[in-house]
C-alpha cells in the first residue's frame, strides 16, 4: 500500500510537471482560421484562389448531418458521450493491437483538436499525455458542437484542401449538401492518410477505406442496409471544376489583381482573410483580346521570317526518344511538339509525341523565309527542305484538313492590350504580353513606351481649347528649330517625306503629320501641350520640349487608353480599375469602387411608375467637353480616310489614332467606341525597330479591327454623343471650306458656335516665320482663355445634345454620295 501511495504520488508529480505549462485552452475563443481568398470574373466564374491553406470555413449548423455521421463514425463514434479521451476506446484498441499486431490509435476528435491548434504533431507519450490533459481542459470549455466545428474545418484532407468544405470542391466540385453518402464517406476517410488515399493514384487503397467508413456509418445506425449497399457500388470519381464555373484565362489580370491586394491588406491579409473580390474582367472580351494580339504578334512575326526548330536530332540519336524528352519552350504552350521523318517534295511528314503520323504541306511553310539580321529575308520557299530537314523538332498546330499541321514558332516581339470601359474606368480586357509562361511582366502596366503619333490628339486638343477649329489651317512644311546652345538644329520630318501646305487640323490628324503637329504644339505653347497631357493622366510630369509633341515622352498602355476614354466618355475623369468590390469573409463590403451617393437606391421595392433615382456624376471634367467631342469627331476620319483605315468598314462607329516611334520601335493603336476604349502596342522588349512600314496602321490596327469586330458583335451601332453647345456644319473634309451642293467629300464637322467657317470666308494660313501667339492667329479663328477646364463665359447657346443633330441643319442622308456622313 505504502508502495502504491508513493507510486501515485510520483505520478501525479510527473503529471503535474508535464501539464504545467500546457497553453491556456481559451485561445480556441480566438480561432481565426486561414481562409482562402477569391477572385470572381464579371459573370461571376471563379477566376483565380490566393490561400497559404485552401480553406472554406462553415459553422456547424451549417454542416449536413450526413457528413457529421461520416466523420463521426469514422474517427470517433463516442464523441458526444466521452469526456475528451475514449478510455473504452483506448482498451479496445489496446486489445486489437495485442491480437493483430498492427497499431491502431484512438485519438479522439478533441485529443485531435488539441494536437492541431494547442500542441503540435509530435510523436511522444509525453505528448500524449499532455493531449489528454488538454482535452479534458477543452471539454470543460467548450460545447461538444464547438470542438466538432474547429475540426472539421481544420483538418488536412489532401489536393492543398483544408476543412471538409474545401476538400468537397476539390475532390468532387461539390458544396456540401450536395454530397452522396458515398462521398461524404471517402471525404472521412482522408484524416489518417490523404495522401495514401488519392481517388486516381491509389484508387484501390482509396476504394478500400472508404468502404470500411460506410461500413463504420451502417453498423452506428446512420444509414440502411440499401443505402450501404448503393454507397459502396458507387465508384470514386474526381470531378474538376468545369469551364462554366472556372474561368482560365486573363493571367496578367489576375496577377495585376494580386498586387493590388498585397498593396492593400498585405500578403497575409490576402493568403489567410477570405477575402471575395468581384472583379472587372469580361471573360468572352478577354478571350477575344488574347485571340486577336496573338494573331497581331504572329501575323508580324511571320513577316519576318523563320528562326529555324526547337532542337535538331542529330546522326546516331533516335528521335522518338529526343521528341518525348523535350520540353515545350515557353509561349509554345498552345501548339504541339513534332518531329520531321521526312522532306518531300510537297509536305514534310512529321510524328507528335502520342506517336500520330501527320504532315505539313508546302503551302504552310511559305511564309518560313530565312530570318537574316537586320530584319532581312531570304529567298522564297519552293520547296519544304528550304525550311525543315529530318530531324528537326519544332511546334505545330492542327489545322481542319485531317492529319495536316501548320508550321509555327514562338514570336520574339511582345507587346500588350487593354479594353476599357470608357465610362466608370472599368478594366474589361487585359493581355500583358504574348503568353505569361514566357514573363509575368505586364506591357499594359509595367513597359513605359513612346506612345508615338497616338499622342497627337492631346496637342489637338490643346489647339481646340485655344481657340482652334478642326478647319483651321496650319502650314505643313519644313522647320527647323535650336535645341539649344552648341547643338544642332532639330528638323522633324514627315513619315512619307512630302509636305501638304497650308492643311486643316483634320487633315493633319487623319494623316498624322509630324511638322504639322510640332508647328501647332509651338503655336498653342508646349506648356498648354503639356498640361492637357498630364490632366488626362498620360503622364504626370511631361518635359516641356516640342519633340514630346510627337511621343517622345513615355507612358504606358493602360495610361494611354485610360486617357482616350476620357476623351469619348464627355472628358470626365475616370480611375481605372480591376476591381469592383470587395467583402470580407463575414461578408462586409470593405471597397467599392463605384462611389457615387445615391440615396434612394437601398431597400427599395419595385412598383409601378417607380421613378429611377438619380446618381451624381461627381467626377472631375477634364476638359471643356465640345473639344474632347471636336477630338473624337476628328478621330473617326482617321479611321475612315486616314493612317487608320484597316479598321473602316466595320458596322459601328469608331475612332483611333495609330502610333508609330521614332525608328519604328513600337506599333500602336489606340481607339473606341461610344462606350469603350481599346489601347495596343507591339514591340519587342529591348527597344529595336520593327523594319521597314511596320507602322501602327499595318502591324496594331488589325488588332484593334479584329477585337472590336468580336466585342461589339450582336450590338447595335451607337453614334459618338455630341454634348450641347455644338454647331454640326457640312464642310469639305480635305479642305474645311462650307460644302457646296454636290460635293462628294462633305462631311458634317462640329463647331463651338461663333468658330464655324461662313459663306464667302476664306480661311488663311499663319505664316510660318512668325512667332505665334494671339495676335498672330488668323481671324477666323477666335480665341477663349486659355483655361483648360474650358471657357469661363458660358458658350454661345446652341441646339444639340446626346445622339442628336442641330435642328436648323438638313437631316443627313445616307444616299446623296457623301464620305463620312455624321
Amino acid at each position: 500500500m505504502l508502495g502504491g501511495v508513493i507510486g501515485l504520488g510520483l505520478f501525479m508529480m510527473i503529471y503535474k510537471g508535464l501539464t504545467l505549462d500546457l497553453p491556456a485552452v481559451t485561445q480556441l475563443q480566438n480561432y481565426n482560421p486561414p481562409v482562402v481568398s477569391r477572385v470572381h470574373a464579371g459573370d461571376g466564374r471563379l477566376m483565380a484562389e490566393f490561400a497559404a491553406e485552401r480553406r472554406v470555413f462553415v459553422p456547424i449548423e451549417r454542416m449536413p448531418q450526413r457528413v457529421i455521421d461520416a466523420f463521426l463514425s469514422a474517427e470517433d463514434k463516442n464523441f458526444y458521450t466521452h469526456p475528451g479521451v475514449d478510455f473504452v476506446g483506448i482498451a479496445r484498441a489496446v486489445i486489437n493491437n495485442f491480437r493483430t499486431g498492427s497499431m491502431q490509435g484512438a485519438s479522439t476528435i478533441t485529443q485531435q483538436v488539441a494536437k492541431n491548434f494547442l500542441i503540435g504533431n509530435e510523436r511522444s507519450y509525453i505528448r500524449k499525455v499532455r493531449e489528454a490533459e488538454l482535452s479534458f481542459r477543452i471539454e470543460a470549455a467548450y460545447s461538444k458542437d464547438e470542438i466538432l466545428e474547429l475540426y472539421l474545418n481544420e483538418i488536412f484532407l489532401g489536393m492543398r484542401a483544408y476543412g471538409v468544405a474545401s476538400a468537397s470542391l476539390a475532390y468532387f466540385n461539390k458544396t456540401l449538401d450536395e454530397l452522396t453518402i458515398a462521398e461524404a464517406a471517402y471525404l472521412a476517410a482522408l484524416p489518417k492518410a490523404p495522401n495514401d488515399y488519392h481517388p486516381v493514384r491509389d484508387k484501390e487503397r482509396a476504394l478500400t477505406r472508404r468502404n470500411w467508413v460506410i461500413d463504420r456509418m451502417f453498423d452506428n445506425a446512420k444509414i440502411s442496409t440499401t443505402e450501404r449497399e448503393a454507397a459502396k457500388a458507387e465508384p470514386i470519381e474526381m470531378r474538376p471544376r468545369s469551364q462554366d464555373e472556372f474561368y482560365r484565362g486573363g493571367d496578367y489580370f489576375t496577377e495585376e489583381v494580386r498586387r493590388e491586394l498585397v498593396a492593400r491588406y498585405t500578403e497575409k491579409g490576402v493568403l489567410e482573410g477570405g477575402l471575395l473580390v468581384r472583379a472587372t474582367l469580361d471573360p468572352r472580351l478577354q478571350d477575344l483580346a488574347t485571340k486577336a494580339l496573338r494573331n497581331g504578334i504572329t501575323s508580324y512575326d511571320r513577316r519576318h521570317g523563320w528562326r529555324g526548330p526547337i532542337a535538331r536530332v542529330t546522326r546516331g540519336q533516335d528521335l522518338r526518344a529526343t521528341l518525348a524528352a523535350t520540353l515545350v519552350p515557353p509561349g509554345g504552350e498552345m501548339w504541339q511538339l513534332a518531329g520531321v521523318t521526312d522532306v518531300g517534295a510537297t509536305t514534310a511528314s512529321i510524328i507528335l509525341l502520342d506517336n500520330t503520323r501527320a504532315s505539313i504541306p508546302l503551302e504552310e511553310l511559305k511564309w518560313a523565309r530565312a530570318w537574316k539580321p537586320g530584319q532581312s529575308l531570304g529567298p522564297a520557299v519552293t520547296k519544304p527542305s528550304d525550311v525543315l530537314a529530318v530531324g528537326d523538332i519544332i511546334l505545330v498546330e492542327k489545322l481542319e484538313a485531317e492529319n495536316t499541321y501548320g508550321l509555327r514558332q514562338i514570336p520574339a516581339v511582345q507587346g500588350g492590350l487593354v479594353a476599357m470601359d470608357a465610362n466608370t474606368g472599368r478594366v474589361l480586357a487585359m493581355v500583358g504580353g504574348f503568353s505569361p509562361r514566357m514573363s509575368d511582366f505586364n506591357r499594359t502596366t509595367q513597359a513605359q513606351r513612346q506612345p508615338g503619333s497616338s499622342f497627337k490628339p492631346f496637342v489637338y486638343i490643346a489647339a481646340l481649347e485655344s481657340g482652334f477649329t478642326p478647319s483651321s489651317l496650319v502650314l505643313d512644311a519644313p522647320i527647323s528649330l535650336p535645341q539649344g546652345p552648341g547643338m544642332p538644329m532639330w528638323t522633324p520630318g514627315n513619315y512619307s517625306h512630302d509636305y501638304l501646305g497650308p492643311t486643316t487640323l483634320r487633315v493633319g490628324m487623319e494623316k498624322s503629320r509630324n511638322v504639322m503637329t510640332v508647328r501647332l504644339a509651338q503655336a498653342v505653347g508646349i506648356e498648354k501641350v503639356a498640361n492637357v497631357a498630364e490632366a488626362f493622366g498620360v503622364m504626370d510630369r511631361m518635359q516641356r520640349n516640342l519633340s514630346m509633341s510627337l511621343g517622345a515622352g513615355e507612358t504606358t498602355v493602360m495610361r494611354m487608353v485610360t486617357a482616350y476614354a476620357e476623351m469619348v466618355n464627355g472628358a470626365r475623369k475616370v480611375t481605372p480599375t480591376m476591381i469592383d468590390s470587395i467583402q470580407d469573409k463575414d461578408g462586409r463590403i470593405i471597397y467599392k469602387h463605384d462611389t457615387r451617393p445615391c440615396t434612394n437606391c437601398n431597400n427599395v421595392m419595385w412598383r409601378e411608375n417607380l421613378t429611377v433615382p438619380t446618381v451624381p456624376d461627381t467626377r472631375p471634367q477634364v476638359i471643356d467637353p465640345r473639344s474632347a467631342y471636336q477630338m473624337v469627331h476628328i478621330l473617326e476620319g482617321v479611321i475612315e480616310r486616314g493612317t487608320g483605315t484597316r479598321v473602316r468598314g466595320l458596322p459601328w462607329p469608331l475612332a483611333g489614332k495609330t502610333g508609330t516611334t521614332n525608328d519604328g520601335r513600337d506599333a500602336w493603336f489606340v481607339g473606341m467606341s461610344s462606350d469603350m476604349a481599346v489601347g495596343l502596342y507591339i514591340g519587342f522588349d529591348q527597344p529595336t525597330p520593327l523594319g521597314d512600314r511596320e507602322t501602327g496602321g499595318a502591324v496594331s490596327a488589325p488588332v484593334f479591327r479584329e477585337f472590336m469586330s468580336g466585342a461589339l458583335e450582336g450590338t447595335p451601332p451607337v453614334p459618338f454623343r455630341v454634348p450641347p453647345g455644338l454647331r454640326l456644319v457640312r464642310v469639305d473634309a480635305a479642305t474645311g471650306r462650307l460644302a457646296q451642293p454636290g460635293d462628294t467629300k462633305a462631311i458634317w464637322e462640329a463647331f463651338k458656335p461663333g468658330t464655324e467657317p461662313r459663306p464667302g470666308q476664306s480661311l488663311q494660313a499663319v505664316d510660318p516665320d512668325l512667332q505665334w501667339g494671339a495676335d498672330a492667329l488668323p481671324s477666323v479663328i477666335r480665341m477663349p482663355n486659355d483655361n483648360i477646364g474650358g471657357t469661363e463665359q458660358p458658350p454661345p447657346a446652341a441646339v444639340g445634345g446626346d445622339h442628336s443633330v442641330p435642328s436648323y441643319l438638313p437631316p443627313p442622308s445616307t444616299s446623296d454620295g457623301l464620305d463620312g456622313v455624321y
